[in-house]
């Protein structure tokens, strides 16, 4: 699923290509939104919040996308063959000088701007960590509310209601920074270990916003991720094989696989045992 920094990237893009432009022609996949809607209104606003992204127009509706697994959005020049087959777009937006398509997406709505405060998904996000308006307090407040306190902290960092933008692979990469074990419950780290993972996660969101490939390591690192998508592999850090397992996440239903490195990131049970008591 695209994380933050690529819904980032996204908005960025399609920003430069559309706002402040008239829209000449709009369309949505057939019993979908009805993007007709917005012919003749211009682009008023691209924005991503966590992992939607909104398209907003001057007579007062929103487009809101949510890529999931397989969603993507691309930018063409009029006329440009497309890179995906036109069957599989589920949202069109054309001006005289750029067509925006998204392809695959589950979640397109067309809905009234001022009815965002009250959307059912967009108003529970927590502080969006791409941004830098991220509100590192709130999102601490969120993550140690009693529902999360027996929540995994790999899992409840993966819990947009508490902190938007973060997902899968940094999920994986911070707690490998901070040396946690990602099954470690929320109530046993502390709030220090909170906020540096916070920290952390917001300033790499922030740097791969900007394009390229996703980097979570140093340059010069012979991989652009310690752990995640590193099965097998030696840790960069102490030489011990990565280790992963897919696990149901009490915040998404679909089972996601978590990485980690078993010497780096000792549970804090397996810590207080002595070295030469561990099998």
């Amino acid at each position: 699923m695209p994380e933050g920094d690529t819904l980032a990237r996204i908005a960025i893009v399609l920003r430069q290509a559309l706002a402040g432009q008239k829209v000449v022609a709009a369309r949505g996949r057939p019993g979908g939104a009805q993007l007709a809607k917005v012919v003749g209104a211009t682009v008023d606003l691209v924005e991503a919040r966590g992992k939607h992204l909104l398209i907003g127009f001057s007579n007062g509706l929103t487009l809101h996308t949510h890529l999931a697994m397989n969603g993507q959005w691309h930018r063409y020049r009029p006329g440009e063959r497309w890179r995906r087959s036109p069957n599989r777009a589920v949202a069109v937006v054309e001006t005289e000088s750029a067509v925006a398509v998204c392809f695959d997406a589950p979640t397109v709505q067309l809905i009234e701007t001022k009815a965002l405060a009250i959307h059912p998904q967009l108003s529970r996000l927590g502080s969006d960590a791409s941004t830098n308006e991220f509100d590192l307090d709130a999102a601490l407040t969120a993550l140690r509310e009693p529902a999360r306190v027996e929540v995994p902290v790999g899992d409840a960092l993966l819990d947009q209601r508490a902190v938007a933008g973060l997902g899968n692979v940094y999920r994986s990469e911070l707690c490998f920074l901070e040396r946690l074990d990602p099954f470690t419950p929320v109530k046993d780290v502390t709030d220090e270990q909170l906020r540096r993972l916070l920290e952390r996660g917001s300033q790499l969101l922030r740097a791969n916003a900007s394009g390229g490939a996703r980097v979570t390591t140093p340059a010069g690192t012979p991989s652009n991720t310690y752990v995640y998508g590193r099965t097998g592999r030696p840790c960069l850090r102490c030489g011990a094989l990565i280790r992963s397992k897919t696990a149901r996440s009490p915040v998404y239903g679909n089972p996601r696989r978590v990485y980690w490195c078993p010497r780096c990131q000792v549970s804090a049970s397996e810590a207080a045992v002595p070295s030469t008591a561990r099998t």
